[in-house]
């Protein structure tokens, strides 16, 4: 059994939702406790809850502590991942982008389709948005043999949430290629797309929009950001993603989502910031890429490489968790990431 301090590192959610992942994929069983122990309200919350049992759900596994606030779970996976189609409601605001990350290793290494839907928050601090996922993520993992789509049906904001989105995934007809990022190149262009909810009056996607394009411009770059009204989520929010695409195919993106007290300038002005700094840094991957690739490195055939702007602890608690789980043996020199993944081959139906 795999025995997971939760506490270690960040001490976050997010090291029992990829431990999760890993374990559903694996097969093998799994012991966390001290579940975000570095946490405000330590234990599982209703959006970590929903990532194990979903986990669980895939693989027609068995699970033990299993509820809010429990600081320890015992998971034993089942031994095959059959596919189909599934709907989880977090019932807050709770990031359905968070659980659709840690979905994501179970649906690829499914013997037949998966389509996921989820809801809860696309936008909000402290998660990937549902246009990063769509717009850098995704994108990336693709070129490494993944084949994955995800639409947002709904935004959906802090506090009501209710937000909507669908994942759909094909099974793996074989390892995931590891990745090499190891030269950023120039920058091709500069994309963004600028949402806000029920705010056309404030026009609030319009300030975001020409407030990036006024900074970005200054920096003699020539943007290209999309202003998109919604009227389909159920309270007002608004969220802002900026994203580039270089000359070797990397893919960077900063983003940022609306607030109450947060102005539609401030929100610009903090994802170009963001943005910029990355790129300036030489990095080849944003500063949440860096971490999400460490799971499908781990699990790819051959040496994956990357340059990253910075060691968050993000990245720090993911290559712990795939060197304990997995017995992966990441090096991290200067900004430079290697990893050798151990080639973890489709399912067989």
């Amino acid at each position: 059994m795999i025995e997971i301090d939760g506490g270690v590192h960040s001490g976050s959610g997010t090291l029992l939702r990829y431990a999760a992942a890993l374990a559903t994929v694996t097969h093998e069983p799994l012991h966390m406790f001290r579940i975000r122990a570095k946490r405000e309200k330590p234990g599982l919350r209703p959006q970590h809850l929903q990532a194990v049992r979903a986990c669980s759900a895939m693989c027609a596994g068995r699970l033990e502590g299993d509820e809010v606030g429990s600081q320890e779970i015992f998971f034993w996976p089942g031994k095959e991942l059959k596919g189909g189609a599934f709907r989880w409601d977090i019932g807050t605001a709770g990031s359905a982008t968070m659980l659709a990350f840690a979905l994501l290793p179970p649906a690829l290494f499914s013997i037949a389709p998966c389509q996921v839907e989820i809801t809860g928050g696309l936008f909000q601090d402290f998660a990937p948005t549902v246009f990063h996922m769509q717009r850098v993520l995704i994108p990336t993992i693709r070129k490494m043999g993944a084949r994955v789509k995800m639409e947002m049906i709904r935004p959906g904001y802090v506090p009501l949430g209710q937000g909507q989105l669908r994942m759909s995934t094909n099974p793996l007809k074989r390892p995931l290629r590891a990745l090499t990022r190891t030269t950023a190149g120039g920058l091709k262009q500069i994309y963004g797309t600028s949402l806000a909810s029920h705010l056309r009056e404030e026009k609030v996607s319009e300030r975001m929009a020409e407030r990036s394009r006024e900074l970005l411009e200054k920096r003699g770059y020539e943007p290209r950001i999309e202003a998109v009204h919604d009227q389909s989520a159920v309270q007002k929010g608004a969220a802002l993603l900026l994203w580039v695409e270089t000359e070797t195919g990397c893919l960077l993106g900063a983003d940022r989502a609306g607030k109450r007290g947060r102005s539609s300038e401030s929100i610009a002005e903090f994802a170009v910031r963001s943005l910029l700094e990355d790129v300036e840094s030489g990095a080849t991957v944003d500063r949440h890429l860096a971490d999400q690739l460490i799971l499908f490195a781990a699990l790819a055939d051959g040496l994956t490489e990357y340059v990253i702007p910075m060691v968050t602890d993000h990245i720090e608690s993911n290559l712990w968790l795939v060197s304990k789980v997995l017995g992966v043996r990441p090096k991290l020199e200067g900004g430079h990431l290697s990893l050798e993944g151990i080639g973890l081959g489709p399912a067989v139906g």
